[in-house]
C-alpha cells in the first residue's frame, strides 16, 4: 500500500504527497466576490499539501449560495485570484479551484435573483444566510429544458476563467446538495424531460457539466466531488449504488484527473464505487471534532480500502503545516468552530506551524499579504 507521503501523478500534475487540503467555505470575500490578501496568505501557508482545493467559487451570480463568497465569473474576480495562485506556486504548491453552483440553496436577498433548480421545490428544513440574517430556503424556479444546458456550460466558463487566473485545474462541486446533487436527487428533481426520471436522466446534467468542462480545459485539469447518499440540504437520493455506478461508468472514458468522494458511504458501497471508478480516487473522511484523535489513522484506513489520496479540511485549517505534523507524529491543533465562518482574520490566519528547528515565521500571514501585493 502506498504511503500518505509518497508522490503520485494526478491528472497533469505530479504531487509530492497524497494529502489534499479539502475545500472549506470561509466566507472571507467581499460583496463583489473578490479574493484578497488574506485569501492569499491562507492558501499560501498550506502549500505543503500535495494539492490544495479551494473553497467553493460560484460560477455565476445566480449560482451564489451565501453572502461574501468568491466568484470566477467577472473580470475583476479573475484578476483577484491571480496573486493567490501566484503565491501558492512560489511556495511550491499546487491549487485547484472548486467551482460550484448553489441551485436552490441560495436566496434572492443575496443574489438579486430567484434561485433556479431542477424543480420548483424548496429545500425543507434548510435556512439560508442572507444579508438580513437567516431565512428559510425559498422555492426556486424550475429550469426549462433549454436552460439546463446553459447552466451546465457555466462550469466550463468558470473553468476557463480559473485557468486564466493561474489555477492548475478545477473541481466541480457535485456534492452536499448543490445544483449537480439536486439533479441527482430523487426528491429535488421531479422532472419528466431528459434530465429527470430514470437514472440516465438524473445523471445527465452531471455528465454534461463535466464533459463541457473537459472540452474547455482538458481532462487532466478536471476533478469532480460527490457525496453519495449524504442527503445534505434535503437532497435525498434513491438507488444510490446503481445511480453512482452509472455516473462513474459514464465519466470513466473522459480521463478525469480524479473523483473526490466524501465519506458518506458504507464499506460495501465504497468498495463498489472503487471498482466502478478506474481512475484516481480522493476520499474525504468524516473527521471527529478533535482531529488529533485520528487524522492519520483515518487517512491510512481509507488508503487501505482503496483511496489514492486523502483530503482533510478542519485538520489543515488549524494546522497549516499538517503534512509535516502527520509525517513526524506531532500534536495537532484543533480549530475553533465559532470562528470558522465569521468575517475578518480571527479564526482564519491565527494558526501557526509547530515549534521546530524550521518554524513557520510568525509573520507568515503578513508575508503572504506582501507576496499577494507583489504578485
Amino acid at each position: 500500500m502506498a504511503s500518505l507521503f509518497d508522490p503520485v501523478h494526478v491528472g497533469d500534475l505530479c504531487l509530492p504527497n497524497r494529502l489534499v487540503m479539502a475545500p472549506m467555505p470561509r466566507v472571507r470575500s467581499d460583496d463583489l466576490g473578490l479574493a484578497n490578501a488574506s485569501t492569499a496568505a491562507h492558501y499560501a501557508q498550506c502549500a505543503n499539501a500535495g494539492l490544495i482545493i479551494t473553497e467553493g467559487i460560484q460560477t455565476s451570480r445566480i449560482g451564489q449560495s451565501n453572502p461574501r463568497t468568491p466568484g470566477l465569473h467577472t473580470v475583476e474576480q479573475v484578476e483577484s485570484w491571480r496573486p493567490v495562485t501566484s503565491v501558492v506556486h512560489r511556495r511550491g504548491g499546487r491549487i485547484f479551484a472548486q467551482i460550484m453552483h448553489a441551485g436552490r440553496v441560495s436566496h434572492s436577498e443575496t443574489t438579486g435573483h430567484q434561485p433556479v433548480a431542477p424543480s420548483a421545490i424548496a429545500a425543507r428544513g434548510v435556512s439560508m444566510f442572507t444579508p438580513s440574517g437567516l431565512q428559510p430556503a425559498p422555492v426556486p424556479r424550475a429550469l426549462s429544458t433549454a436552460e439546463v444546458a446553459g447552466e451546465a456550460a457555466c462550469y466550463a466558463a468558470a473553468a476557463l476563467n480559473a485557468i486564466d487566473a493561474g489555477f492548475d485545474g478545477v473541481e466541480l462541486h457535485g456534492a452536499n446538495g448543490y445544483l449537480i446533487a439536486q439533479f441527482l436527487s430523487s426528491n429535488a428533481n421531479l422532472r419528466t424531460d431528459r434530465y429527470g426520471g430514470s437514472i440516465d436522466g438524473r445523471i445527465r446534467f452531471a455528465v454534461e457539466a463535466v464533459s463541457m468542462t473537459v472540452d474547455a480545459v482538458g481532462a487532466g485539469r478536471v476533478g469532480l466531488r460527490l457525496s453519495p447518499g449524504a442527503g445534505i440540504a434535503d437532497a435525498a437520493e434513491t438507488d444510490v449504488p446503481e445511480m453512482y455506478g452509472a455516473l462513474l461508468a459514464e465519466l470513466a472514458s473522459l480521463g478525469l484527473a480524479y473523483v473526490h468522494l466524501t465519506a458518506s458511504v458504507n464499506q460495501d458501497l465504497f468498495a463498489g464505487l472503487r471498482r466502478a471508478w478506474p481512475g484516481t480516487l480522493i476520499v474525504n473522511p468524516s473527521m471527529p471534532t478533535d482531529p488529533a484523535l485520528s487524522s492519520r489513522l483515518d487517512a491510512e484506513c481509507w488508503m487501505a480500502k482503496g483511496a489514492d489520496l486523502i483530503s482533510l479540511g478542519r485538520a489543515f485549517h488549524a494546522n497549516p503545516d499538517l503534512v509535516e505534523r502527520l509525517r513526524s507524529d506531532l500534536p495537532l491543533a484543533t480549530a475553533d468552530p465559532a470562528t470558522v465562518y465569521q468575517s475578518g482574520e480571527e479564526g482564519y490566519l491565527i494558526y501557526r506551524s509547530y515549534p521546530s528547528e524550521r518554524p513557520e515565521p510568525a509573520d507568515a500571514d503578513a508575508r503572504g499579504r506582501k507576496e499577494f501585493s507583489d504578485g
